[in-house]
């Protein structure tokens, strides 16, 4: 499949409240490569199989959360096509310039209906994956570091006017609806999935009356086996759990739930279908999302529905 538009997520800015506790953490047990610091205190990772300088940054603040949501486009004359679509629709982008974020290009950003700030970039400084491009291996050291995910895959974001937010990511960016979940009167969607390549989902979102919410950020492994490693390491490292290991019947994902110590859930994830644009997408009534969330329990897990950041 040829990505022309919106390739991938590119990288989320996370808020955390203890940022030497955080740094610990996701570089110590997720096992995150640290790629840089900036005069604003923000630091920068990404994962270990990733080529672009960062994926993830942490912000100390008063609340944990997300502050945006970036995703990287084909190229700059993408970006200013995207950023024209954009102003069209009445969203008002607002340009930022290149540098703001270290080793990261001119960014378009934009605030959807359910209240989440969301960026488009088409330039960032490539770092390699610590692998040579001439006969390279399969893994380097850094790949058996902590949990060790090895990409930023997606995020599930909780807010209002998902309805809105589901017109602007298909007909404004070019994404196509995968999976969702109708509400107990059957027609209402209260859950998308949604994807800009072949992947099960890029992003996810529930309806929520509360606007800008962080459901979870979610980092891929590259097995089943994987998966189960990291939960052994996070219960050596006391991580606190919310699911898993299970597997979702939406996506036919295999997952585990946890937090770190802001109270930010991430996501050890692993597998999913392929979908295609043509491909209709498949709808779960309220009545099975149980089995949707949690496939052998059939189970709706409260603090899953109601606990965000």
């Amino acid at each position: 499949m040829a990505l022309e538009g919106v390739m991938r997520p590119g990288h989320a800015q996370v808020r955390v409240l203890d940022l030497d506790a955080s740094i610990t953490f996701y570089r110590d047990v997720l096992g995150l490569v640290e790629t840089g610091r900036d005069a604003q205190g923000r630091v920068y990772f990404k994962c270990w199989d990733e080529r672009d300088h960062s994926s993830y940054i942490l912000r100390e603040a008063e609340s944990a959360g997300i502050d945006f949501l970036g995703f990287k486009v084909r190229d700059e004359a993408t970006l200013d096509a995207f950023e024209k679509k954009l102003a069209d629709a009445g969203l008002d982008p607002v340009s930022v310039p290149a540098g703001d974020l270290l080793e990261t290009g001119r960014r378009v950003q934009f605030t959807l209906p359910s209240g989440h700030l969301i960026e488009l970039f088409a330039t960032k400084t490539c770092v390699g994956n610590g692998i040579p491009t001439l006969n390279p291996g399969p893994w380097n050291e850094q790949s058996e570091k902590g949990i060790a995910p090895v990409r930023f895959d997606h995020a599930l974001l909780y807010g209002p006017n998902i309805a809105e937010v589901k017109r602007i990511f298909i007909e404004v960016l070019g994404f196509y609806l995968v999976e969702r979940v109708l509400g107990e009167d059957g027609s209402t969607e209260v859950a998308l999935w949604l994807s800009c390549g072949q992947k099960v989902h890029d992003i996810a979102f529930v309806e929520y009356p509360e606007p800008g919410k962080l459901h979870h950020c979610s980092f891929l492994m590259d097995s089943w086996e994987k998966v189960l490693r990291a939960g052994d390491i996070m219960s050596q490292n006391t991580v606190s759990v919310d699911i898993g290991p299970t597997r979702h019947g939406i996506t036919r994902g295999c997952t585990i739930y946890a937090w770190d110590p802001s109270g930010n859930r991430f996501e050890t994830f692993q597998g999913g279908y392929y979908p295609y644009p043509d491909y209709e997408p498949l709808t779960w009534t309220w009545e099975a999302f149980p089995q949707g969330l949690d496939y052998p329990q059939r189970k709706l897990h409260e603090t899953f529905l109601t606990v965000v950041t």
